[in-house]
C-alpha cells in the first residue's frame, strides 16, 4: 500500500478503521463481500499526482482512466478537484458526463470503436479520439462527415517499449493489438490527406499498465516526441501530446513509484514542444484507496495445508485468479504483537480451483465468522467482478470521516432472475406445467 493507503486505513484501539470509522460498522450494516473506498485517499492521490506534473511547468490536463473503476461516485469525485476522464466505450463516456465531467476534457480511446460509439462522443463534443488503425480512421472519417462535423483525433503511436510489466496488461511492443506502427505512418498520413471530416491535432501512447519502472516511460516518451516534431516539420498541425497512464501501485506495502520522479520524466520529454500534455492515470488514482472487506465461513484443515474459506471469490476480486496478484491482508481486530503466523490458503466458495486470494500466506489465527480486509482493490475490483455461480455482486460504500455512504446496492436475487427472459415457447411450457 502507498502512504495514502496506509493514512487511510489504519487500527485504532485495535480497530482497522476506514478514515475515522471503524470497518466492522460497516460490514454490519451492508453486510460481506463489499468494497470500501475512502474519498479522502481519491482526494489527497489525486492532487499529489496533479501537483507533481504542474510543478515541473507542464500545461497538463489530468484524464482519469474510468476503466480502473468506473462508479459515477469515483469519477466525479475526480471530476470536481478538474479532472477529464479517459474512456474506452459508450458507456464509460455516458459515465463520465453523468458524472459531469465536461466533454472537453474527455478522451476515447481503444481498438474497437464501434459507429454508434463514435457518432455519439462526437455528438458529445469531446476532446479527441485516440485512433489506432486505418480502417479505425476511415469509419470515423464516414461517420463525422454524415453528421457535418470534423473529428479530433490524436494517433496513438505503437512505440515498441517493453513496459516490463505482466504480459497481459502490457501494451506497446508490436505483438500487442494497440496503436499504430511508426513504420506505416508515411503510408497513414497519405491516406488521412483524402479523410476530409479527420483533423490529426495529436500524438498519442500508452505502453502498459501497473509500471513501478520509470526507464520505458522515458523511452516511450522520448521517441513520441522526437515523432511530434518530425510530423510538425513535414507539415502536421500537432496541437497537444497524450503520454497515456499505466503508473502503478505497491501491492505489498511498500513504497509505490515516485509521482516526481515520473513527472520529471515527461517534463525532461516534452517540455520542449510547448504544447498541452494530456495524462490518463487509473489504478495509480483509486488502487490503494480501496479495500474489499470479507468474513471468513470455515477454517479447514487438510492433510498438508490450511484453509481459510471467506464468503468473497473470484467473481469479486478476480485480479489473484487473473494475474495471480498479490493482495496485502489484515484481520479487522489487530492481532496482538507476538501472535503466532501461520501459513493459510485463503480460498473462496466458487468452484473452481483458481478461486484462491492467497497462498501459504502467513496469517494470525482466524476463527470462523471474524472479519478481514483485503486491500488494494480500488482498481480492477468491481469493475471486473461477475455474477459466477449466481452469486450477487458486493456492494460499494464510500467513507467520508466518520460516515458512510451505499453508493452501489446489493441486489436481491429476485432482481438478479429478473435480468432473465424465457422464449415463449418455454414461458408457455411453464405455465401449461
Amino acid at each position: 500500500m502507498t502512504d495514502t493507503a496506509e493514512t487511510a486505513f489504519t487500527y485504532r484501539d485495535g480497530e482497522l478503521h476506514a478514515e475515522s470509522l471503524p470497518l466492522a460498522r460497516v460490514a454490519e450494516a451492508v453486510g460481506t463481500p463489499c468494497f470500501v473506498y475512502s474519498s479522502q485517499a481519491l482526494e489527497d492521490t489525486y492532487r499529489r499526482f496533479s501537483k507533481a506534473l504542474s510543478d515541473t511547468g507542464l500545461n497538463s490536463l489530468v484524464c482519469y482512466a474510468i476503466k480502473a473503476n468506473p462508479h459515477l461516485a469515483v469519477v466525479k469525485t475526480f471530476g470536481d478537484l478538474g479532472s477529464g476522464a479517459d474512456v474506452v466505450s459508450e458507456g464509460e463516456l455516458r459515465r463520465a458526463i453523468a458524472a459531469g465531467v465536461p466533454p472537453e476534457r474527455i478522451v476515447f480511446a481503444g481498438v474497437g470503436k464501434q459507429r454508434g460509439e463514435m457518432a455519439f462522443a462526437l455528438e458529445a463534443g469531446i476532446l479527441q479520439f485516440n485512433v489506432e488503425s486505418p480502417d479505425e480512421l476511415k469509419l470515423l472519417n464516414e461517420v463525422a462527415g454524415a453528421l457535418g462535423k470534423i473529428a479530433p483525433v490524436a494517433l496513438r503511436i505503437n512505440p515498441n517499449v517493453d513496459a516490463k510489466t505482466h504480459a497481459k496488461i502490457t501494451t506497446g511492443t508490436t505483438e500487442n493489438k494497440f496503436g499504430i506502427e511508426i513504420e506505416s505512418l508515411p503510408d497513414l498520413l497519405a491516406m488521412i490527406e483524402g479523410l476530409e471530416h479527420i483533423a490529426i491535432e495529436g500524438l498519442a501512447v500508452h505502453i502498459g499498465s501497473q509500471l513501478t519502472d520509470l526507464a520505458p516511460y522515458a523511452a516511450a516518451f522520448e521517441r513520441l516526441a522526437k515523432l511530434f516534431v518530425e510530423l510538425r516539420q513535414a507539415g502536421v498541425n500537432l496541437r497537444r501530446i497524450d503520454l497515456g497512464g499505466g503508473l502503478g501501485i505497491s501491492y505489498t506495502g511498500g513504497p509505490g513509484p515516485d509521482v516526481g520522479a515520473y513527472a520529471e520524466v515527461a517534463h525532461r520529454a516534452v517540455a520542449d514542444l510547448g504544447v498541452p500534455v494530456i495524462f490518463e492515470p487509473g489504478r495509480h488514482l483509486v488502487g490503494n484507496a480501496g479495500l474489499l472487506l470479507a468474513r471468513v465461513l470455515y477454517v479447514k484443515q487438510g492433510r498438508s495445508r490450511r484453509f481459510l474459506i471467506v464468503d468473497a471469490a473470484m467473481n469479486d476480486l478476480i485480479r489473484p485468479t487473473l494475474y495471480d496478484a498479490w493482495h496485502e491482508m489484515k484481520p479487522l481486530r489487530q492481532a496482538p504483537e507476538n501472535a503466532p503466523l501461520e501459513p493459510v490458503d485463503v480460498v473462496g466458495p466458487i468452484c473452481e480451483s483458481g478461486d484462491i486470494f492467497a497462498s501459504a500466506r502467513p496469517f494470525p489465527p482466524m476463527k470462523a465468522g471474524e472479519l478481514f480486509a483485503i486491500f488494494s482493490t480500488g482498481a480492477y475490483g468491481a469493475t471486473m467482478s461477475s455474477t459466477y455461480n449466481t452469486r450477487l455482486p458486493a456492494p460499494e460504500v464510500m467513507v467520508r470521516g466518520d460516515s458512510f455512504a451505499v453508493i452501489k446496492s446489493r441486489p436481491s436475487y429476485e432482481d438478479l432472475l429478473a435480468e432473465d427472459q424465457l422464449p415463449d415457447w418455454l414461458r408457455a411450457a411453464q405455465g401449461a406445467a
